[in-house]
C-alpha cells in the first residue's frame, strides 16, 4: 500500500468570489477538474485547491497549518532580490549571454519560471515549456500579470517571455540558440518559504512523468541549438553520462555546458 505522500493529490478549482466563477469554470473545463462553489467548506476528498481570484491563480494545500498559497509572481520581493544574486552571472555565462544580441533560449523544464525570468532580465528571449498542466497554468498566469504590470521593468521583462503548455519536445524543430534544462528535483532551499514551495510542488507532481531527464537531454542534443545547458546538483552525475564541454560551478549547483557550435551572430531577433 502506498503512503499518503506517494499518492497523487485530488485537486479542485475554487473561485474566491462570485465574480471569479466564470473564470474558474473555464479553468476547470480546461484542466478537467471539479469546480467548487464560492462558499466552499473543507472536503476530506480534496487535497489541493487551485484558487482563482482577482490577484491571480494560486495553488493551496488543504490542511491544517498549510503554507501560504503558491503562485508565480515575477514582481515579488524574492525575484527582485534575486536580480542581484551572483548565481545570475553563472546562469547567464552558461547559456551564452553576451555571445550574441537577443539570445534565444528554450527553457525545456520551466517549472515556476524563475530561471527563465532571470534570463529574460539579462536580455534573452525565452520560451518556457512546462508539461504539467497545473504548473503550466500557474506559469501562464504569472506571465500575464507581469506583462500587464504598471512597473515598466516588470512588463518589459515579461514581454521577452513566452509560455508553452506542453512537452518541450513538441517544439521541434527548435530554432533557439540555447536549450536549458533543469531536471533536478527536489532542490535545496535555504528558507522555510522556499522549502514549503518545493514541498507543495513535489506533492503536486507525484505520479507525473518526470523521470525521463536523460531522454529529454538526448532530444536537446539532437536539436540544432548552438549549446545545451543542464543545471545539476554540485555532486550529481552528468545527464546520460555525457561529459560536458565545460562546467560552471557554484556553491551548491553547477551548470554543465555542451557547446555544439559557435553562435550565429549574423542576425538578431
Amino acid at each position: 500500500m502506498k503512503s499518503a505522500s506517494m499518492v497523487a493529490p485530488n485537486l479542485a478549482v475554487w473561485p474566491r468570489t462570485n465574480s471569479d466563477q466564470v473564470r474558474a469554470q473555464r479553468l476547470g473545463e480546461t484542466l478537467a477538474l471539479p469546480v467548487l462553489r464560492t462558499e466552499y467548506t473543507v472536503d476530506a476528498d480534496i487535497d489541493m485547491l487551485l484558487i482563482v481570484g482577482e490577484a491571480g491563480i494560486s495553488l493551496q494545500r488543504v490542511a491544517k497549518a498549510a503554507p501560504l498559497p503558491l503562485k508565480v509572481d515575477f514582481g515579488s520581493g524574492g525575484m527582485r532580490h534575486r536580480r542581484r544574486g551572483g548565481q545570475n552571472e553563472l546562469l547567464g555565462r552558461a547559456v551564452g549571454v553576451g555571445k550574441r544580441e537577443n539570445l534565444r533560449v528554450v527553457d525545456a523544464t520551466a517549472g515556476l519560471g524563475r530561471d527563465s525570468f532571470v534570463l529574460a532580465d539579462l536580455g534573452c528571449t525565452v520560451v518556457m515549456a512546462e508539461r504539467h498542466p497545473v504548473v503550466a497554468t500557474l506559469l501562464a498566469d504569472g506571465l500575464d500579470r507581469a506583462r500587464q504590470a504598471i512597473d515598466p521593468w516588470l512588463s518589459s521583462v515579461g514581454a521577452r517571455m513566452t509560455a508553452h503548455a506542453g512537452d518541450a519536445r513538441l517544439l521541434s524543430p527548435v530554432t533557439a540558440d540555447t536549450i536549458y534544462l533543469d531536471p533536478m528535483f527536489p532542490k535545496r532551499g535555504k528558507s522555510a518559504a522556499v522549502k514549503a514551495d518545493l514541498a507543495l510542488l513535489q506533492q503536486l507532481l507525484v505520479g507525473s512523468n518526470g523521470d525521463d531527464a536523460d531522454a529529454l537531454f538526448e532530444w536537446a542534443m539532437d536539436e540544432a541549438a548552438a549549446r545545451v545547458v543542464v543545471k545539476r546538483p554540485l555532486r550529481a552525475q552528468p545527464l546520460a553520462g555525457a561529459a560536458p564541454s565545460h562546467q560552471l560551478r557554484g556553491k551548491s549547483i553547477r551548470f554543465d555546458v555542451y557547446v555544439r557550435r559557435a553562435f550565429d551572430t549574423a542576425h538578431s531577433v
